[in-house]
């Protein structure tokens, strides 16, 4: 493609970062310069020449129509928009109206792109939300993830950068997340900002900004200063290939009730993840023999690690499939199998083998699937069943509101002697 404007109706988008004309390489300042016809955010409109006409896409429909008329008379048109106009830009709607056919585009820096460059840091491994015109669920799904990294678009007519901080705060993460506040990047006003927890948004918060949430690990705190129970989701250290696999505060809560702790006996928690449900089950039951089982590489170390924090002491934490290891166990009083997978009733019959008299297991589901596998086993074995569902909203910041917003919901079978 030559520096040549082509004059039939196709439409140049270029996108430009916060520089607007001063950054664009010369090709598309030429094709902007020759442009009769200038569609533009109003802050970049002041660069309009005598001989152009010129229309603000602040007003979309408005300014769609007036587009497609010079297309029609073939006036050499160019859209400007920021960054890159295919990623949550005004590409979208130009596809839609226009056809890709018609259309050419010349993309700037995200401002992701941008935001990740500030910080030095490789950004492959970066999910991103946008929150403009939307609810606050993707945001809620992307966090129970538990992204190593994650940028939001935020919405300044729904709480901006706020809404961000709220959620987070509701789903018990902020100690696991730096939370960095970008506004107007790529001009002179830019700023760049780490917030701790204890820091409120800043008064003067530019409309343009964004977030960017960095996972950390979570500081250590003093456990005899920690809930006895139900702590925060985000206190725990997570394993590194699956983030946010855990008993999520509520349900750990129900599991831990259902499981009728007995002031002594074992414990086995098979499928531990980060061991969330058994160390809490100790610290409301000190003297239970906890061992603590989980397939994935690293799981010793992790358990061990959310233990210390917690200061409790699992009898043992092996690393392994549950159905391999069973045997190493003494005889259990209580058994949660929070994993499993479609080994579920193979482990599940494994358990009623060993269980001793009065004992009690549960079961966390997340689909209804399982139940006519495992409650025929349970009836043949002569026990009884409770089977509740969790289900979790929790409130969150919308503009001037309070809103509940639902997180997936957990059945939990709970198993017991008649």
């Amino acid at each position: 493609m030559t520096g040549d404007f082509v004059l039939r109706p196709l439409l140049q988008v270029i996108g430009t970062d916060g520089a607007g004309m001063a950054n664009l390489a010369p090709v598309a300042k030429s094709w902007v310069e020759k442009a009769e016809f200038v569609a533009a955010p109003s802050r970049l409109l002041s660069i309009l020449m005598p001989h152009q006409r010129g229309i603000s896409t602040d007003q979309l429909d408005t300014a769609l129509d007036a587009i497609a008329d010079a297309l029609e008379q073939g006036i050499p048109t160019v859209v400007l928009a920021g960054g890159d106009p295919l990623w949550f830009g005004i590409g979208r709607l130009l596809l839609q109206r226009f056809g890709a056919e018609q259309l050419q585009f010349h993309p700037a820096p995200s401002s992701l792109q941008i935001a990740f460059a500030r910080l030095a840091r490789p950004w492959q491994d970066a999910s991103w939300v946008s929150l403009h015109g939307r609810d606050p669920e993707p945001l809620l799904a992307a966090l129970q993830k538990r992204p190593t990294a994650l940028t939001v678009l935020t919405d300044p007519n729904n709480g901006g950068a706020q809404t961000v901080r709220e959620i987070l705060r509701s789903l018990g993460l902020e100690a696991a997340y730096e939370f960095w506040l970008f506004e107007q990047l790529g001009v002179e006003q830019e700023r760049v900002q780490l917030l701790e927890p204890h820091q409120v948004i800043p008064g003067d918060l530019n409309p343009l900004h964004l977030v960017v949430l960095l996972a950390k690990p979570p500081a250590a705190s003093d456990p005899t200063q920690l809930p006895l129970f139900g702590i925060a989701d985000g206190f725990y250290l997570q394993h590194q290939d699956c983030p946010g696999l855990m008993t999520k505060r509520e349900v750990r809560i129900q599991v831990l009730a259902d499981l009728s702790l007995p002031a002594t006996g074992v414990l086995w928690d098979l499928g531990a993840g980060t061991g969330s449900v058994g160390l809490e089950a100790l610290r409301l039951r000190p003297a239970l023999q906890l061992w603590a089982l989980e397939r994935r590489s690293g799981a010793v170390g992790l358990i061990q690690a959310n233990a210390e924090r917690l200061g409790v002491q699992p009898v043992g934490v092996l690393e392994g499939m549950a159905l391999e290891l069973l045997s190493e166990l003494p005889d259990p009083d209580r058994v949660l199998i929070g994993g499993g997978g479609r080994q579920l009733a193979e482990i599940l019959t494994a358990v009623l083998r060993r269980l001793k008299p009065n004992g009690v297991v549960v079961i966390p589901l997340a689909t209804l699937e399982p139940l006519a596998e495992l409650r025929p086993l349970l009836t043949n074995a002569g026990y009884k069943m409770n089977l509740s569902q969790v289900q979790i909203n929790r409130g969150v910041a919308l503009a001037d509101g309070l809103r509940l917003a639902p997180l997936n919901p957990v059945l939990v079978l709970q198993a017991y002697q008649a």
